[in-house]
């Protein structure tokens, strides 16, 4: 085997997909940013960053190419337990990049939309079907409460992430391990047997969604994922 010529190729590729996947998330950000308006306060929920993309990320490029337009931008980061990838990702991207960021705990988006302190929400999504999409746990939580308090609910992600074909009992939502509930930082914080149920994902249903911002557009109901493909 000419392995030399294999890394080279494999390296090749790699990068391509990376630069790709920068130049789809600057057109996501193009188009969300728009959505925004000067002075906004965006909720947003576990992370949809470089660090969970190449660069410049979804959720979170959509508020970098708002602040990079020259719009004041606030961000409300939800910690997202049981990993904290809200807190220990999102809120770092933010302050790397010196985005205003204000870490709450989960339980707490509802108190500051009743205040009427969050007037915008955006995530991504790990996968969209005909009737839901599915993201991080606690994203349809989110959603109720925007929706009960008026609040515009936006869904950043790549066309590579719908699928045409599913719907939502057609996905099985993976169990993450019980012990990430009892325990934080290797310290337990509940009795060693109690019952633990820890999905990783959940549903949110189309109706409860704004629109979805993706690399082609914004794209409002009713939707028909079929169009997005045209």
């Amino acid at each position: 085997y000419d392995l030399k010529g294999i890394r080279s190729v494999a390296l090749s590729e790699a990068k391509r997909i990376a630069n790709e996947d920068v130049a789809k998330n600057k057109k996501i950000g193009e188009h969300g940013a728009k959505l925004l308006e000067d002075g906004d306060v965006v909720l947003t929920h576990c992370n949809a960053g470089r660090m969970a993309c190449v660069d410049w990320g979804t959720a979170l490029g959509v508020i970098r190419s708002a602040v990079e337009d020259g719009k004041q931008i606030k961000v409300i980061a939800c910690e997202t337990r049981p990993l904290n990838q809200g807190s220990r990702i999102t809120a770092w991207e933010l302050m790397q990049d010196n985005i205003p960021v204000t870490l709450i705990a989960d339980s707490m988006a509802g108190h500051l939309m009743r205040k009427e302190i969050i007037n915008k929400v955006i995530v991504g999504a790990d996968r969209i079907t005909g009737d839901v999409v599915f993201n991080k746990i606690g994203t349809y939580t989110h959603s109720v409460l925007a929706k009960e308090h008026e609040i515009p609910f936006y869904v950043a992600a790549p066309l590579s992430t719908f699928d045409l074909e599913g719907w939502e009992e057609t996905v099985t939502i993976e169990l993450r391990g019980e012990d990430e509930l009892r325990f934080c930082n290797g310290k337990p914080i509940a009795p060693k047997d109690v019952r633990v149920y820890n999905p990783a994902f959940d549903a949110t249903p189309m109706e409860n969604i704004t629109a979805i911002i993706t690399e082609k557009g914004v794209y409002y109901p009713p939707f028909l994922l079929d169009e997005l493909f045209i």
